[in-house]
Parts: C-alpha cells; sequence; structure tokens
C-alpha cells in the first residue's frame, strides 16, 4: 500500500462512500506508522503503554522489550476504554475552498470519519455533537462495530449551513456531557475569540480532554490571490475589496497571530492544539489523537 497517497485530502475525495474513505486513511496511517520511527508506538497504541514510575514490574512484556528495546505494560481493559466526542462545525464558513478540491467541511468530515473508525477499531465508545449557532445533532457514544454505520451515515448527510457561534455550542457541549471525556472539536474558528477560549477552558476545567483540530483552508493560510480581491464573509455576506498585493503582508501575520493565540492559550489550559490546513495529509491530524490519547493514559 502506497500510505501517503491514502492520507491525501485530494486522493481521499475520490472515494466515494465514506467507509471506504475512513478505512483508506486509517490504514495507509497504521500502515505508515509501522514503516516509520513511530513502528513501537502502534505496538503500544493497539495494546500495550509505556512503562511509568509505581507500575508493578510482574506487568512488564518482556516479549515487547525485547522487539523494541523499551519497557511496555500490558493495558487492562479500564485503561483502555475512552469516551470520544466528535464535535464537527457545520456552519456555512465551513463549505469554503479557493484551490483544493476538497472544503474545510469535507476535509472534517472524513477526518472525523478515519478518527470514528480508529476509535472504533480500538473499542473506544465515540459519539457524534454538530453545531452551528447551537448544537444542531447528537447521537451518544457507544463501540460497538453498529456504531461505526450510524455516525458516518449522519456524517454523508450533513451540510454547511447557517451561522456560527462556536462559544455557545461549546459551553451547550460541556453540560451535555455527563462523564469526562475527549472532546476532539473541527472547526475553522472563526468568530469572536475570548468567549471561544473561555468556553474551551470551561471544557478543560471541568475534566474533560480536548483535542482541538483547527481546520482552515489552504487559501486562507497562504493568501495566493493577485490583483484587486473581493473577500467575502460567507455567513453575513458582506464583502471587503483589497489590492492582494498591498494586503498580503499583513493577512499572513493576521493569521500566524491567530493561530499563535489559540496554541499558546491551549497550551495553558492543558488543551491540545493542531492547527490544520485542507492540503495537509490527514495523519497529522491521527497522530494528534494518538499522542493525546498516549499522553492523557500514563
Amino acid at each position: 500500500m502506497n500510505s501517503e497517497k491514502y492520507l491525501k485530502p485530494s486522493v481521499a475525495a475520490q472515494i466515494k462512500r465514506l467507509d471506504l474513505r475512513a478505512r483508506f486513511i486509517v490504514k495507509g496511517f497504521l500502515h505508515g506508522l509501522h514503516r516509520s520511527p513511530f513502528q513501537g508506538f502502534s505496538v503500544e497504541f493497539s495494546e500495550h503503554r509505556r512503562y511509568a514510575p509505581g507500575d508493578d514490574p510482574k506487568d512488564l512484556d518482556w516479549l515487547i522489550y525485547a522487539k523494541t528495546d523499551k519497557y511496555y505494560v500490558k493495558k487492562f481493559e479500564a485503561e483502555t476504554n475512552l469516551t470520544g466526542y466528535l464535535l464537527i462545525d457545520q456552519s456555512a464558513s465551513m463549505n469554503y475552498t479557493y484551490r483544493q478540491n476538497v472544503t474545510k467541511f469535507d476535509y472534517a468530515v472524513c477526518l472525523a470519519a478515519a478518527l470514528a473508525y480508529l476509535m472504533i477499531h480500538q473499542q473506544d465508545p465515540v459519539g457524534l455533537l454538530t453545531f452551528g449557532e447551537t448544537i444542531q445533532r447528537s447521537f451518544p457514544p457507544r463501540s460497538q462495530r453498529g456504531q461505526l454505520g450510524n455516525i458516518l451515515s449522519i456524517l454523508s448527510k450533513l451540510t454547511p449551513e447557517g451561522g456560527t457561534d462556536i462559544a455557545r455550542a461549546l459551553q451547550q457541549t460541556s453540560a451535555f456531557l455527563k462523564r469526562q471525556s475527549l472532546v476532539m472539536i473541527m472547526s475553522d474558528l472563526l468568530g469572536d475569540e475570548a468567549p471561544i477560549l473561555d468556553a474551551l477552558r470551561r471544557l478543560a476545567f471541568a475534566g474533560h480532554d480536548v483535542l482541538l483540530l483547527h481546520i482552515l483552508d489552504e487559501a486562507e493560510t497562504t493568501f495566493p490571490f493577485e490583483g484587486t480581491v473581493d473577500l467575502e464573509d460567507p455567513e453575513s455576506r458582506e464583502t471587503l475589496q483589497v489590492d492582494a498585493a498591498g494586503f498580503r503582508d499583513e493577512y499572513q501575520k493576521s493569521i500566524t497571530r491567530f493561530r499563535e493565540t489559540y496554541a499558546r492559550e491551549c497550551a495553558v489550559m492543558g488543551a491540545d492544539y493542531l492547527p490544520l490546513d485542507t492540503s495537509m495529509p490527514f495523519d497529522r491530524a491521527l497522530m494528534g489523537y494518538l499522542l493525546q490519547r498516549r499522553g492523557k493514559q500514563r
């Protein structure tokens, strides 16, 4: 298998069935792990975790030590049950693309499908929440095989539309969750930063593990435009006409500040932040999930 091929959004988008797309992405990712410096990591992810001070030495797996030269202990069933929620922004702004063949929403749906496949494969319960100005759809977490089909069925029917109130949706999510969970948020985060960060803090301080997957279009990160450009807000439809050459430097600095603010504040609150764009292979996001999961199990 050419693992890199199936991790490219442009290639994955050509696979029409979402279940096959998710399977190809995950298989490509796991295949890549076996061929990378993280090859021992895939063993740890599936059945083991690294030995930590306080673990009983009797639980060490010496066969794994012989293969990897690292100390691992067998995970107990209670340790493997990680309840996850996929939280997807389905507002109109997510329906944008400039020169990629996937929109931000397409990228989020594909990534959510792959994460759901990965979690169900690990027998971890996973649920789904989608939002615009409020929570629009909710599906409770389960770990049965049939759960994947249910989630993919919902994802394949979603349409990005309407406005968004990310802070309000996150507040509703915090009130909705009855037990500590891994909350995987997929959004372009286009909104007032202060209330969004406050809502993220509420989730983190309530004991939830937060993985913020910040998805922008490739053009939103590079500003490849030339000449006079009409910039349109996809939700309000307000437009601003600018000279691309004169505006580019200011814009790129603004995007850098935008991402750095979320990276800094998420680090302070103990959340994980991944800046993504629609040209990036999916392995960056999936590796972020694995790293987050491993860190919380130690």
